[in-house]
């Protein structure tokens, strides 16, 4: 049974399926009293904390509120068949996790701005990058919130009003999201599916077909 729902499954979700799981995995550490200190130093963002680095990256993958991960994994789980279809699996998580370090890296700043020094954490940042990317090369594909699935948008003005709300959000210093985190997502998905595609991964492309090569050969092997 499980085979069968594994091949069921498009490329773009199993794709996504490893990072579902480390963030359940993260969410499980959250619990265990003797980790929380751990978790705050590196698995939360905050330009005040001793540990700027890698919290850039890990807490992307973090997430204190089973709710509050169960909606990032949801938008990404409905956006995973498009966005691998448009990179494939390699570049997708390129962007992904380069989405995760950009985001937070531009919160930072929205904090040393504003003098905010809260911790931040969630996968939605990196979502944005995906949400957006997909939305830039598809403006015309309808789209509906799960509450509501009888009023459909277009793409493209979904990305409109998220970048307005987002754009409010930090003008005006609301604290419900990390809004500077979500423009920054948003910003470098429009920018990589319209520039950086071309500017950053073509360049690569001899380096993913000698990967491709050695993993056909690999796999060549394991079935003889």
């Amino acid at each position: 049974q499980v085979n069968s729902w594994w091949s069921n499954l498009s490329e773009g979700q199993r794709t996504v399926t490893g990072i579902i799981a480390a963030n359940v995995f993260v969410l499980c550490l959250w619990r265990l009293p003797g980790m929380r200190r751990i978790m705050f130093t590196y698995f939360t963002s905050d330009p005040s904390s001793k540990a700027l680095c890698s919290p850039m990256l890990l807490s992307t993958f973090s997430h204190f509120s089973l709710f509050h991960m169960a909606a990032n994994m949801y938008v990404l789980w409905s956006f995973s068949s498009s966005i691998v279809s448009l990179l494939g699996c390699e570049q997708f998580m390129a962007v992904y996790l380069s989405a995760g370090v950009i985001s937070t890296f531009v919160s930072y700043v929205a904090k040393m701005v504003t003098g905010r020094f809260e911790p931040s954490l969630g996968a939605s940042g990196a979502i944005m990058t995906v949400l957006a990317a997909v939305c830039t090369k598809m403006p015309e594909a309808k789209l509906a919130i799960i509450f509501l699935p009888m009023f459909t948008f277009t793409a493209g003005n979904a990305l409109k009003a998220i970048i307005a709300f987002d754009t409010a959000g930090l003008a005006l210093g609301w604290r419900l999201f990390d809004h500077a985190a979500h423009l920054g997502g948003a910003l470098f998905g429009m920018w990589y599916v319209t520039y950086g595609h071309e500017l950053i991964w073509k360049n690569r492309e001899p380096l993913v077909k000698a990967w491709h090569e050695m993993r056909t050969k690999n796999s060549g092997k394991g079935g003889g």
